[in-house]
């Protein structure tokens, strides 16, 4: 098999599995905070596929980055979905999370979390760090439309959020905003993704 065939057939199968694990983890009712099936698949869809977006950013307009580029990715894809109007960005951001509730499990009643010692050692921040650099940046972003992830947050590290996504803000204005048409991402962020996927229930597990 041609090499250009083999890198799309694995790139179909990532895919694959990627898709049906988003499927395996939607609640299957509408949780009591709100969030529906559609929040949970679209959010986590949305979330990853920016964060590899974001790294294509980063390479073709030569971003410069200190630390760890996964953990840039992961801001730079949060930071785009706090951007969606019509109220999606609530409904996305809270389906992202929702990825990391289900993985994290039961975190609060059993806050001590056992892991390996190479788990330190990976280019990706870990499940715990990923889940609450998510829901900082969307409490720094709107304080008041975030309220409720204050709950998840440490006290030492909310009164901190403001000032990481004025960061993530302040990086995004001067090294991407520049070489982007406003007007037509404007249109985009403000189209109502969700609207049509409320007609269509997604498949049961």
């Amino acid at each position: 098999m041609p090499r250009g065939e083999f890198l799309l057939s694995a790139e179909k199968t990532i895919c694959y599995e990627f898709l049906k694990r988003i499927l395996e983890l939607l609640p299957n009712e509408t949780t009591p905070d709100g969030l529906t099936s559609t929040d949970a698949a679209v959010g986590q869809f949305f979330s990853v596929t920016f964060h590899e977006v974001g790294h294509a950013a980063f390479d073709m307009f030569n971003v410069p980055i200190f630390g760890h580029e996964e953990d840039a990715a992961d801001n730079f894809a949060t930071f785009i979905v706090l951007q969606f109007g019509k109220g999606q960005a609530r409904r996305l951001i809270s389906g992202a999370a929702w990825a990391w509730r289900v993985y994290l499990g039961d975190y609060q009643k059993n806050p001590v979390v056992q892991t390996r010692l190479t788990a330190f050692a990976t280019d990706h921040g870990l499940p715990q760090e990923r889940f609450y650099n998510l829901v900082c940046l969307a409490f720094g972003a709107n304080s008041q439309e975030f309220a409720d992830f204050a709950s998840s947050l440490p006290p030492t590290r909310a009164p901190n959020c403001s000032h990481e996504y004025q960061t993530v803000l302040q990086a995004f204005r001067q090294e991407i905003r520049p070489h982007l048409d406003m007007e037509q991402a404007r249109l985009v962020l403000d189209t109502d993704w969700l609207e049509q996927l409320e007609a269509k229930p997604l498949p049961q597990k």
